[in-house]
Order: structure tokens, then sequence, then C-alpha cells
């Protein structure tokens, strides 16, 4: 007998080990398969010692698990559980735990096709320009808004930024994408300004213990350790209020305004997937690679805040 919990841990790992894959996307793959694990301890009617077999799990738990999540979820959502799933009895069959993967039996959720949400340029201005220039909280989130709109990097590559990732000379960030693949990203010379200024105070929110993590990172919370998702996330919210745009924005609204900004300035969709470090470039990478001279001077004549 194989223990889906047992299973479930070691698949987690082989994502952080073996295939690479940011904390962010693990963390997603272990909530979604925890969710599944308990509607299977109802769906099997087991105890809460009891142990779910991976053998007993096939195409009419997955649907019934779907038929449930269809009570509350939308079928992206929904998509990306049965996505997790998939994923993981891929793993397990490559194992050779089980013989074949029953999740690949069950029908993809037929999905609206919507565009990207994102704020117009002066939401996004208005945004940046909310938190104060007079203390270093306002300061830092002034910075990191700048940063997102500059750069349209994820939320996080920018808490992982380090001191190192940054070129304010050159205006060039080095980021740590997705399977852990580095791209170097230009900015603006306005980004440039709100980074020298939070640079200048950083010092006040750095604590004295050793915690080397925080002395390299580039952006700290308020407790001066490296900035939390969360608290990118919260701080986000909050200046939205202050502007009062009641409409949701995410960290990735920025990146999705910055990608859709650029195109609408004129810049070509192929230096845009660059400029954003997606998956799918890299087939077509070593025949339309942009160097840094061209790709700073397609920034700087598309991006809003880098126009003169």
């Amino acid at each position: 007998m194989n223990d889906f919990e047992q299973c479930r841990e070691n698949f987690l790992e082989y994502l952080l080990k073996e295939k690479n894959y940011s904390r962010d996307t693990i963390d997603g793959y272990g909530s979604d398969l925890k969710e599944f694990g308990e509607f299977l301890r109802d769906f099997l009617s087991l105890g809460e010692e009891d142990k779910i077999e991976i053998e007993k799990i096939d195409r009419k738990a997955i649907r019934a698990w779907l038929n449930q999540l269809y009570q509350g979820l939308t079928p992206v959502s929904i998509e990306r559980h049965l996505a997790s799933v998939r994923s993981f009895f891929d793993y397990l069959v490559k194992q050779e735990i089980v013989g074949f993967n029953p999740a690949k039996l069950v029908r993809t959720p037929k999905k609206e096709k919507r565009l990207p949400k994102v704020l117009s340029v002066d939401e996004v201005i208005a945004l940046i320009e909310a938190p104060s220039a007079e203390d270093p909280l306002g300061i830092r989130d002034r910075a990191i808004l700048e940063l997102f709109y500059a750069a349209g990097i994820r939320v996080s590559e920018l808490r992982g930024l380090n001191l190192l990732d940054i070129d304010l000379t050159e205006r060039m960030i080095k980021v740590l994408g997705k399977g852990k693949r580095e791209r170097v990203v230009p900015i603006n010379e306005i980004s440039v300004e709100k980074l020298k200024a939070w640079l200048e105070v950083r010092g006040k929110m750095l604590k004295s213990v050793l915690d080397s993590d925080a002395q390299d990172a580039v952006f700290l919370s308020s407790k001066g350790t490296r900035i939390t998702k969360m608290g990118i996330e919260n701080l986000l919210r909050k200046y939205l209020d202050r502007i009062g745009l009641t409409r949701k924005a995410t960290p990735h609204t920025l990146r999705h305004s910055f990608a859709t900004h650029l195109l609408e300035s004129g810049m070509d969709l192929r230096t845009i997937q660059e400029l954003l470090g997606h998956r799918s470039l890299s087939t077509t990478q070593k025949y339309t690679q942009v160097g840094n001279k061209e790709l700073m001077e397609a920034y700087d004549n598309a991006h809003p805040r880098a126009k003169n």
C-alpha cells in the first residue's frame, strides 16, 4: 500500500530538488493536493488516523472532487487543481508507484478566455505616488511599486532581489524567475531614483541580528527581515484603498499593466516576452536573442515612465 500523504511529500520534494520550482509554485501544488486529500478522506469514508491508499484513487474519485469544486470555484481555478493532480500522478507513474494516470481520463473544464486585468497609466502613476516620501516604509513602498511597473517582474522575483542583483549605473536588475532561470531586465531612471532613495534609508530597518538573508535582501519588512509575499500584497491593497481604486488588483496586475502599456506603445511582442521571462521564449531565444543595447533602446522608447 502506498500512502497518499507520504507520496505528496515526496512529490513536493521532487519539485523542489529535481524540477527547481519556486517556493510559491510548490506551495500551490501542496495546497491543491492537501484539499484533494481532505476530499478523499470523506469520499472513501476514512477516519482521521486512516491512511489514504494511492491505489484507491481513480477517475471516479477525481471527477467527484471536481464536481464539488464547481460549487465555489471558477473553471480557471478548477483547471489548476486538476493540473496539480495530473502532475502528481505523472510523478507517481515515473516512480512506478502506479501504472497509469487516472487524472488524464478526466476532461479539463471549459473556461472563458479573458484578457488580463490591467490598470490605466494614470491609475498606475497614482498608485506609485500614493506612499509617503517622508518615512522609510513609504520610501520603500514607492520603490517597490515603481519597480513592479518599471520591470514587470513577478512578486517572487521582486522579494528575492539581492543587493548584488541591481546595477543602478547600467539601469539593469538580475532576477531569478520560474525554474530558477536568471534574466536581466532594464529599468528606467525614475525607478533608479526611487531605489537610491530607499537604499539610503534601508539601514534604519535592518536589525543588528546576524541574519544573512536580510543583509543581502534589497527590500526589508518593518521587522528588518526580507519582505514577504503577503507583506507586498498587503501594501498594494493599502495604496489601492488610498487612491480610491475599488477594482481588485494584485502585484501580477502591475505585471500585466507593464506588458499591456508597452504593447500599446508599439513594442513588439517578442521583446515583451523576453522582458517578462516567459517560458515559451526558450524555443525561439537562440534565433531572436535581443542584445542589451537594443533591449534598452526599445524599453526607453516604449515605457510610459521612461519617456522624456
